[in-house]
């Protein structure tokens, strides 16, 4: 054998061979910028060390409470210091982060929290209404710790131990467990997807380590960055910002809730550098009160979109105030952010209209997104790059989920044939950008929420007076869309409800944001087998 020649006698060693994890990013950010400012919240300031230091207390304090590697600790909590320590803390513990959505109802919660067997429940003050209900609906309820905030003084918090004191039970000398596999789960995050019951989207430390590298090279992250907390952390691990801003030693500026005042002055004292968003957040920005609007003299920020496309007046609107936009594509089942709508140095040049046109299409994957195609449904092969024939989007590389948790049907389904599919209708451009012409057929985006219809549709079945009823996207010039309910009454009750009822019955049995915003009655368009034609009432509500 010729020993100068590549050989498969060579094997993995510990020298040459480290399984990915974003938990390296802290240790690393900790000892490069350890007096550096890494967080800030209020008055409230912490250096990169104090931060490693808090995470890896939480980490043997989670391990101290009798949470076992791979057990799922579930995080309650708004845009906070804490939700950014359980990143590197809960897996820190060999645990997997399970962030759940501030704005879910009770049932929902309960329902994730059984589904997902949480062994620990970290809670935000200001949600412990919501967690005390969804924990009474459960034979065998997680231990919950409270976290404490100046904000939620007067709520009455949930748990018998408040995070500061759990977080003193803990060791900040215990080193934390490192994977030994990156295959291992890292986090669970659970999406309605196309059904009413969510599904839990496992991710692996692999592609949280690759999708936030994929962000910072994107997004053009740096040490000297200073990113705001505009986008929920619990939705996708905010699109894995929490390491990908840790990963380069940036400043995470944590914001409790989204206002628009607040938004314009810390970009303003903070030198906000970059942040994410909804279209919804962006509309909010430009339509707030020129009283509240600041100006700042530090270079465009840098602003990161997805949902739905941003139309011209959007991007017009956030560039006359100092913002430059760039659109982005992802879901929940590839760590939030997969694709880019990559700049081009020549559409500079383009008048607004034709460059909007450009910067909405969803285009093309990140450095860490192995492929992104368009295919065609029936026959599987790649549509042409004509920008017309519709297929679907599709997916694959190492920011993939793992799958579904206790769902093999449906991550069968989903990742079938060596591709994630998306279930979005798309073109593929000459240029290999690909444009979304329509989302997956039910779903209806509102504010970068999910919302499934036949949950909605499921309640509105349950009132008394609703004899059949479908759900559809209505366009919506702050949240991009929300609900709207067409519905047939049962016969001898026309004049006995009205659409205010119909609210208020959605109201009591779903989240806000779910609510359907329109009701319309009457009947409804159907097949000649009887299906109910919903592209027929998405036209309509069009109209409306």
């Amino acid at each position: 054998m010729d020993d100068s020649a590549p050989s498969a006698e060579l094997a993995k060693r510990r020298a040459n061979f480290v399984p990915l994890t974003p938990l390296d990013f802290l240790r690393r950010s900790a000892m490069v910028y350890p007096d550096k400012m890494a967080v800030v919240y209020g008055p409230l300031r912490r250096s990169w060390a104090e931060v490693e230091r808090r995470a890896k207390s939480l980490a043997s304090a989670i391990a101290g409470a009798g949470v076992r590697p791979g057990e799922v600790v579930s995080v309650l909590a708004f845009n906070t210091p804490t939700m950014l320590e359980a990143h590197f803390g809960v897996p820190g513990a060999g645990a997997v982060l399970n962030a759940i959505n501030t704005r879910l109802d009770a049932p929902t919660v309960a329902f994730i929290l059984e589904h997902a067997e949480s062994r620990l429940l970290l809670v935000d003050r200001g949600l412990s209404t919501v967690a005390r209900a969804a924990l009474e609906r459960l034979a065998n309820p997680p231990c919950v710790v409270w976290i404490d905030d100046p904000h939620a003084q007067a709520v009455d918090p949930v748990g018998d131990t408040e995070y500061e004191d759990f977080l003193a039970s803990g060791d900040p000398a215990q080193p934390w467990r490192t994977p030994e596999d990156e295959w291992e789960s890292i986090a669970l995050n659970y999406t309605s997807g196309t059904t009413g019951n969510p599904k839990g989207v496992v991710y692996h430390h692999r592609g949280a380590h690759l999708n936030a590298l994929g962000n910072v090279i994107t997004f053009g992250l740096q040490p000297d960055s200073v990113y705001l907390w505009t986008l929920p952390m619990f939705h996708c691990n905010g699109w894995t910002y929490p390491w990908a801003v840790t990963a380069v030693g940036a400043t995470h500026v944590c914001l409790r809730t989204v206002d628009p005042a607040e938004i314009f002055r810390l970009i303003a004292e903070e030198k906000v550098t970059h942040l994410c968003g909804a279209p919804v957040v962006l509309t909010m920005l430009i339509h707030a009160p020129d009283a509240v609007k600041r100006r700042f003299d530090h270079g465009p920020v840098q602003v990161a979109t997805g949902g739905a496309a941003p139309p011209s007046a959007v991007i017009a609107g956030m560039e006359r105030m100092g913002f430059r936009l760039t659109h982005l594509y992802g879901m929940t089942e590839c760590y939030g952010p997969s694709t880019g709508c990559a700049w081009q140095e020549e559409w500079a040049d383009l008048p607004l209209e034709e460059r909007a046109v450009k910067m909405a299409r969803q285009g093309v994957p990140n450095v860490t997104m192995s492929e992104q195609t368009v295919l065609d449904p029936d026959t599987g092969r790649e549509v042409p790059a004509d920008g017309e024939t519709l297929g679907e989007l599709a997916l694959r590389g190492n920011t993939v989920m793992k799958g579904y948790l206790k769902n093999a049907g449906a991550t069968e389904d989903a990742l079938r044939d060596g591709w994630l599919h998306t279930g979005d209708l798309a073109v593929l451009h000459p240029d290999r950008y690909v444009e979304i012409k329509d989302r997956a057929k039910d779903i209806i985006i509102s504010g970068g929420e999910n919302i499934a219809s036949l949950e909605v549709e499921e309640v509105l079945y349950k009132h008394p007076h609703v004899m059949e009823a479908a759900v559809v996207a209505r366009p919506d010039a702050k949240w991009g869309e929300t609900p709207c309910a067409f519905v047939t009454l049962k016969p001898g009750s026309e004049g006995l409800v009205t659409e205010a009822d119909i609210v208020a019955f959605c109201r009591d049995n779903l989240a806000h944001y779910k609510i359907p915003r329109t009701v319309v009655f009457g009947a409804l368009p159907k097949t000649s087998t009887g299906k109910i034609q919903k592209f027929v009432l998405r036209d309509q509500a069009k109209g409306l």
